[in-house]
């Protein structure tokens, strides 16, 4: 099922409560704050925030939101936006919780975790979302790497009793694997690139059941190019059931990335 973004509101104003390494390559960001009592989740399971990362001496003002932002600030001061899904939330503690992986390189949102401190402040977009396990499908696949991995694994944690789902995540070796709790009838393949495997090749391999597969595949622009060829083209997916999107791509940074989708939208 696919959502609306919901209208623009101002920064939720939180703070650190801990950082958590949950795998070798995945840290686990918990923020805390009044804000949080007033967040609402909605029904998806893709739900994500934009983390607001300002540049270093630049204090952004009360009551903006990331539109307000390109107009009333100066370019020099544009914070940098990164997009990660929210893992958990629980406003009884006034907890979210967001899992960020690192890929082995240097980069923005590495070197702004490394100079965190409990209790410093994050800024954050309202929470928005915009797939959710339907019931008209017969089963569900479920595809990723590692950056898809928190939305696929809240996805499992949400499906009922009776659900039929297939899910194939690529990470790195055997160390990055999570646990995936859920009650449905799930099958998780772990593809390992320590071995040479790669996301395509799996799901290109994989048996799909009879009946209507609605499908969430997210992960490398350039893997979920093939992906939504072979799933509309060959395997002849409705349109409105896949759920499939490039989170990064390699050799771009996030800004970089973003302007090429943007540019190649407009053709």
């Amino acid at each position: 099922m696919i959502g609306l973004s919901a209208p623009e509101r101002p920064l939720l104003r939180l703070s650190l409560r801990r950082l958590e390494r949950i795998a070798p390559r995945m840290t686990r960001m918990v923020v805390t704050g009044p804000a949080i009592a007033h967040v609402t989740p909605g029904p998806f399971t893709d739900t994500y925030v934009r983390l607001v990362i300002p540049r270093p001496g630049v204090t952004l003002p009360e009551n903006l939101d990331l539109r307000r932002m390109h107009a009333e600030l100066p370019r020099s001061a544009w914070p940098r936006i990164r997009t990660y899904t929210v893992r958990s939330l629980d406003p009884a503690a006034a907890e979210l919780a967001i899992d960020i992986y690192d890929h082995g390189r240097a980069g923005l949102t590495r070197s702004w975790l490394s100079g965190l401190r409990i209790g410093d402040p994050v800024l954050m977009g309202d929470l928005r979302g915009l797939y959710r396990p339907g019931p008209e499908a017969d089963w569900h696949l479920l595809a990723g790497d590692a950056v898809a991995l928190p939305a696929i694994a809240v996805t499992l944690a949400a499906m009922t009793p009776g659900t039929r789902a297939k899910a194939v995540i690529e990470v790195a070796d055997a160390a990055d694997e999570q646990p995936l709790p859920t009650a449905a009838d799930c099958a998780v393949r772990w593809v390992h690139r320590s071995r040479g495997e790669s996301l395509v090749e799996a799901v290109r391999a994989l048996p799909f059941d009879p009946g209507v597969v609605q499908a969430f595949v997210h992960g490398e622009g350039g893997a979920m190019r093939e992906l939504r060829r072979f799933l509309l083209r060959e395997r002849g997916m409705r349109k409105e059931l896949l759920s499939i999107s490039g989170y990064w791509r390699r050799g771009l940074t996030d800004e970089q990335w973003r302007r090429a989708k943007a540019m190649s939208a407009e053709r």
